[in-house]
């Protein structure tokens, strides 16, 4: 018998490890790029704009 033989379950498994791995690092970089993408753009300064206003006056 060796011992390097793997069973049946091992590779079953592998196999969803691997696709629950990639699911995840897709759902990161969807995350990353919406978060990149809303910066980027200037939406992320709530604060800023609402600050500036009530100088102004």
């Amino acid at each position: 018998m060796s011992l390097t033989r793997e069973h049946e379950l091992h590779k079953r498994r592998k196999s969803r490890n691997i696709g629950v791995g990639l699911t995840l690092v897709v759902l990161i970089m969807i995350v990353f790029g919406l978060t990149y993408v809303k910066v980027t753009r200037g939406d992320y300064e709530p604060i800023r704009a609402a600050t500036q206003q009530g100088n102004s006056n």
